[in-house]
């Protein structure tokens, strides 16, 4: 082998050592980074509404439209001062615009002709109440219901419960939950015998509520309970680590 060829050669395994070095590294680096742990964060909080939504409904029925409107006004005055007999004050109250309809009664004669019954107008009117007194419109709603016997057609609803905080609360267990899916990553890492990354990746879970200690069931668009005074909220964080 004369000297040129012996510098080519030497050229050549030298550009293979490197090559292969950086086809290492670049597998290493390629192996560590798609190394990664994944968790699930939790958080529940037990809460209480502070705010409480409440409403009732009235009709009257005649063929005198004029005596159906004055049947419902005073119905309209009889609602009201049973409301403020409640301790329940006047600026809580709303009273909605007043629905007419006619009520038609349809059918077949004899002969299998279609036919039409006039049977009169009906009024209807909705009161809303919304008040930070709970216990005062759950009383209230229990016994609105006496004025049917005075001769008012009456619907009540039952009192739909709220939180006035809930931005807050959400933002308190999102805070929960992503400190909790770390904690998780960080145990995971250890036991392992690594060390935990930076955070890669992470996801918000719906956000659920329903009533405290009912056996409710989570919706996939979320649950949002609003029957029960008292209530679990719960979210969960789906984070990817990396891990060294």
């Amino acid at each position: 082998m004369n000297k040129f060829s012996a510098i080519v050669a030497g050229i050549l395994a030298i550009g293979l050592i490197i090559a292969a070095c950086i086809l290492g590294n670049a597998y290493k680096y390629k192996f560590r980074t798609s190394e990664s742990i994944n968790v699930t964060g939790n958080a529940l909080k037990d809460f209480n509404a502070d705010l409480v939504k409440w409403r009732a409904t009235y009709s009257r029925n005649d063929f005198d439209l004029k005596v159906a409107s004055d049947q419902l006004k005073n119905d309209q005055e009889m609602v009201k001062n049973f409301l403020l007999s409640q301790g329940i004050k006047s600026n809580e109250i709303v009273f909605k615009a007043v629905n007419i309809s006619k009520d038609i009664r349809y059918g077949t004669d004899a002969n299998g002709n279609s036919t039409s019954q006039f049977n009169g107008y009906i009024l209807s009117q909705d009161v809303t109440i919304e008040s930070t007194d709970l216990d005062k419109i759950e009383k209230a709603s229990r016994e609105i219901s006496n004025l049917i016997s005075q001769g008012i057609e009456l619907n009540s609803s039952n009192p739909n419960f709220y939180y006035s905080k809930l931005e807050d609360l959400k933002l308190e267990l999102i805070a929960q939950a992503s400190e909790n899916a770390k904690q998780r990553a960080e145990n995971i890492a250890t036991k392992s015998g690594g060390k935990l990354g930076s955070l890669k990746k992470a996801d918000l879970g719906i956000f659920q509520i329903t009533g405290k200690n009912d056996n409710e069931e989570y919706s996939y668009g979320g649950a949002f309970n609003t029957t029960s005074r008292q209530k679990t909220a719960q979210i969960t964080v789906k984070a990817s680590y990396g891990a060294n």
